[in-house]
């Protein structure tokens, strides 16, 4: 699947390991970000998501929510719609 997915994790968070299985389970490569010691990031996924907890995920530089989000998603069949698409050319980078 060709979508660019990051997941914002910190290492203790049973609900990132769920989200990661997850997305592992469908074969989908992502970049995990530990936020665990970030302060910075932590405040920014604040700002971009309206969330304080993590796991958060991206698809193509979209928040999509943490892991009920992520397996909502899937249970309606709509996750694989948004992993199969293509990050678009402009895509910004997140924070890292």
């Amino acid at each position: 699947m060709p979508a660019d997915v990051a997941v914002y994790t910190t290492p203790w968070c049973p609900y990132c390991q769920r989200a990661k299985a997850l997305l592992s389970r469908k074969n989908v490569r992502f970049e995990e970000i530990d936020v665990d010691t970030r302060p910075d990031l932590r405040r920014w996924l604040s700002e971009a998501t309206g969330q304080r907890t993590v796991p958060q995920v991206f698809i193509n530089s979209r928040p999509v929510g943490g892991f009920t989000d992520v397996a909502a998603l899937d249970q309606n069949g709509k996750l694989d719609a948004l992993l199969g698409e293509t990050p678009p050319p402009d895509l910004s980078p997140l924070p890292r």
